[in-house]
């Protein structure tokens, strides 16, 4: 885990051609995306359309990446970040993600020293590192993107970090986030960051934002943990 530091990023969205500033507090952020032997070795599934160890995980939809923050939570000694609930949600006031048939209800407690996901703030302050370009360094040194990735997943951690030490943060993978979309007009869709192997290069920026389905699996959409600082 790297320590990111506190900031002040600036969020956008194209589609409604609004800004808005997010002040970011000093954080913990996995230097990579979680890996199918991290996520085999917690919940000892392996659904990744790619198969290698030292792969991203992929194909994993949002509440699962809730399920897994929790279950490396407690297989560490530390408090979940997460309740989530059952298809009635009843008493937890949280977030709401489709899952199947059934609706999670997940409420995130901010105190909680246990794993979780980024806010899209802090992924985008991560990402940036300080650089205020729409990407950390010359693309094909920093991510696997259409043009170099032959048109597939790659271990984590071969391209060069950003200035923090983070790897693959653009590129490779996207990686789920904890924010809904915009509720009013997609309703509990969620925030996905980063653009992945398929990915043209304009999507391989640090302001770019996309919206799925919480229940979305696909083999080029995956995630990275973050924790609270004490």
């Amino acid at each position: 885990m790297i320590t990111v530091p506190a900031g002040r990023v600036t969020l956008s969205d194209r589609r409604t051609q609004t800004s808005w500033p997010v002040e970011v507090a000093s954080f913990h952020l996995a230097a990579v995306p979680t890996t199918q032997a991290q996520y085999a070795a917690v919940t000892g599934a392996r659904p990744s359309a790619a198969r290698g160890e030292h792969l991203p995980v992929e194909c994993v939809s949002w509440p699962d990446t809730v399920r897994y923050c929790n279950a490396l939570s407690r297989r560490e000694g530390l408090t979940p970040a997460y309740r989530i609930g059952d298809g009635t949600g009843r008493g937890l006031g949280g977030e709401t993600g489709d899952d199947g048939d059934d609706t999670v209800v997940v409420a995130w407690n901010p105190a909680a020293d246990g794993y979780r996901l980024p806010t899209e703030a802090e992924w985008e302050h991560a990402c940036r590192a300080g650089t205020t370009g729409p990407r950390y360094g010359p693309l094909d040194e920093i991510a696997w993107y259409r043009d170099n990735s032959a048109e597939r997943s790659h271990e984590v951690g071969g391209r060069r970090p950003n200035e923090w030490g983070l790897y693959d943060l653009l590129g490779n993978v996207w990686e789920w986030c904890w924010d809904v979309y915009d509720p009013e007009v997609y309703g509990t869709y969620r925030v996905l960051r980063g653009g992945g192997w398929f990915d043209e290069h304009w999507s391989c920026r640090a302001s770019v934002r996309r919206r799925s389905h919480p229940t979305y699996q696909i083999d080029d959409l995956g995630f990275r943990v973050a924790r609270s600082l004490a």
